[in-house]
């Protein structure tokens, strides 16, 4: 892993390059539908994300005027490089998706091969287009000769744990034209269930020479650092491990920094996580409107509290509010009782 300096003098790491873009970090955010917005990104951004990635969009460009669609199609202002997910099964239609997200603007195409919800798999799309691999080779080189841009691959370790060929479909990726690659630690089966291993992630960081990105039960510093060293990956894509605390990212950094491999990471103060998760509802509610919005702090909310003790009461009042002037209210008054409650101590 290449390694930059700060003004601080301590060694700070970069990640990879995916095609011409070096990203500044090897943490990148993991792209996850109806959680992975543009004002989400944005903060993760803000706390040094290497990379985020649109929501999975639909590779079916004519239903791209629908809101979940438009939503999906705009990133933030700090989003630099730009990077898009798409999923479907035709080759076709994937170029002609690729192609039409980099004239609005994409400067990364990411093909979504993990994802292992119901709905998406039945289409045979996401992680079930891995028991596939002939139509694996077919959509990533078509969309890599559709478009001027690199493209990126999110894939699991196979179908089920009998039929683990990750190392397969990387070697395929490589030799269609993929810039990099990320891999979740869990099968298709799987879904989200037990323990994300990277042993896998392994093989295929050892198969290929494109970039390898880790993915699955990433949330410490001490397990970034395991994986980074066990794996010899280039970068880590935090999921889950990003809900509530999208500061993260600058931890992992400073981690690295500082050789620190703590269990935990230390929360921001009090102000500063009031601050962002303040931040936070009113770009959900400017870019959704505010009926669509207070749905979606809703969610938010719940995770950033579960991050903070004895906050129980407060989310159970939060999701039955039904104006952001409320939940605007509510807050301030939660964590002025939170500093009072601080500042006796």
């Amino acid at each position: 892993m290449e390694s930059t300096f700060n003004n601080d003098g301590l060694t700070a790491p970069l990640g990879p390059k995916i095609g011409k873009f070096q990203l500044q970090s090897p943490f990148v955010l993991a792209p996850m539908a109806g959680i992975t917005d543009a004002p989400f990104r944005k903060i993760c951004r803000d706390y040094q994300a290497g990379l985020s990635t649109s929501e999975m969009l639909t590779s079916d460009i004519h239903i791209w005027h629908q809101p979940k669609s438009q939503w999906r199609l705009q990133w933030a202002s700090n989003e630099t490089p730009v990077s898009i997910q798409i999923a479907g099964t035709d080759p076709g239609l994937m170029a002609q998706a690729a192609a039409q997200c980099q004239l609005l603007g994409a400067d990364i195409i990411d093909i979504n091969m993990g994802c292992p919800a119901k709905k998406v798999c039945k289409k045979f799309a996401g992680s079930a287009l891995m028991a596939q691999e002939q139509l694996v080779y077919d959509i990533i080189r078509t969309v890599v000769q559709a478009i001027d841009c690199p493209v990126m691959v999110k894939t699991r370790t196979g179908s089920d744990l009998d039929s683990k060929n990750a190392v397969t479909i990387a070697q395929i990726a490589q030799a269609a034209g993929a810039s990099a690659i990320a891999i979740h630690g869990r099968t298709r089966a799987c879904k989200f269930k037990g323990t994300a291993e990277h042993s896998t992630v392994k093989l295929v960081k050892q198969a290929i020479t494109i970039p390898v990105f880790a993915n699955g039960d990433i949330k410490t510093a001490k397990e970034a650092k395991c994986i980074l060293d066990e794996t010899c990956v280039d970068g880590i894509m935090i999921g889950r491990g990003a809900l509530g605390q999208p500061w993260i990212f600058q931890q992992l950094i400073d981690s690295l920094k500082q050789n620190s491999t703590s269990a935990t990471l230390i929360m921001p103060c009090f102000t500063e996580v009031r601050t962002v998760i303040k931040q936070h509802l009113l770009a959900m509610y400017e870019f959704y409107g505010p009926y669509v919005g207070l749905r979606f702090a809703r969610k938010h909310m719940g995770w950033y509290m579960q991050h903070i003790e004895n906050a129980l009461e407060f989310r159970n009042q939060f999701v039955r509010l039904t104006t952001t002037q409320a939940q605007l209210s509510l807050l301030d008054r939660f964590f002025d009782t939170l500093n009072d409650s601080s500042n006796s101590h």
